[in-house]
């Protein structure tokens, strides 16, 4: 029995760890052979030979998507070296931790220059190869922080609702293409914005309080489920995507039931 993705060429921006490496494993285990993108080569090499090593295709490309003429070379590479580009994941993020009193003007663009404009370049020279074959999937991942306001992450918030608005009006513009557009919006994942030294579980906790403990109670208080979602979990939300036919416009939750918007 084939795959449902088998054929099919995935990119992943900010595959080399994290959540992109997730949902670029979860491609691959549908059938599909990708293009594993990060800023730092070497975490997109290993990522890729463990996808080689599972058997499908893969191969790494280093790209910052903040800067054009980057994104189109990797866009280039990847029909290039795998044949083809139709499926899409914009995941390369970054974040800051800061009140806006904090904040620098230098703070903002970093961010906003990564999480927004990134989104936006990386769509606008991918769709172009998706038309010409008349069928393509684009996967944003914004974040739940696209949808709820948090303290000390507001310019975090602001690219990510820059994102599930932009998702949705380019679904719009490409809706006669065979083109869908959608975003994955996690929650609460033990990535470095939560889980790392200088994180939220750390910045939040009570006095005298552990990071570990800071980080089970928000767990505890914040997802309904009472547990932390996972880069797979991300990653069976964009196989969905992938291979469905009339979803498009939408920016789906994973989130243990954080957000109910």
């Amino acid at each position: 029995m084939s795959l449902p993705l088998e054929g099919k060429v995935a990119l992943v921006t900010g595959g080399g760890q994290g959540l992109g490496q997730g949902i670029a494993k979860r491609l691959s285990e549908a059938g599909g052979d990708i293009a594993v993108v990060d800023l730092m080569l070497q975490n997109a090499e290993k990522v890729a030979g463990d996808i080689r090593a599972m058997g499908r295709r893969a191969v790494a490309i280093q790209a910052d998507v903040s800067k054009w003429d980057q994104v189109q070379r990797m866009v280039d590479q990847t029909i290039e070296k795998l044949g083809s580009l139709d499926i899409a994941v914009n995941n390369a993020g970054v974040i800051s931790i800061k009140s806006v009193a904090e904040l620098t003007e230098e703070d903002w663009d970093f961010v906003n220059d990564v999480n927004a404009k990134g989104v936006f370049l990386c769509c606008k020279a991918e769709q172009e190869p998706m038309k010409k074959q008349g069928w393509g999937r684009i996967i944003n991942v914004a974040s739940i922080a696209g949808k709820e306001g948090f303290p000390d992450l507001a310019h975090y918030c602001a690219s990510k609702f820059a994102v599930v608005g932009f998702t949705i009006s380019l679904a719009k513009e490409l809706k006669r293409t065979g083109i869908t557009v959608n975003a994955i919006c996690p929650g609460i994942i033990g990535t470095q914005m939560w889980y790392g030294p200088n994180g939220l579980a750390e910045k939040w906790k009570n006095p005298g309080e552990t990071m570990e403990a800071s980080w089970k109670r928000h767990q505890d208080i914040l997802i309904p489920q009472g547990e932390a979602q996972t880069p797979e979990d991300m990653g069976d939300l964009a196989v969905y995507f992938a291979t469905s036919k009339h979803v498009t416009a939408q920016a789906i939750n994973v989130d243990g039931g954080f957000t109910s918007h």
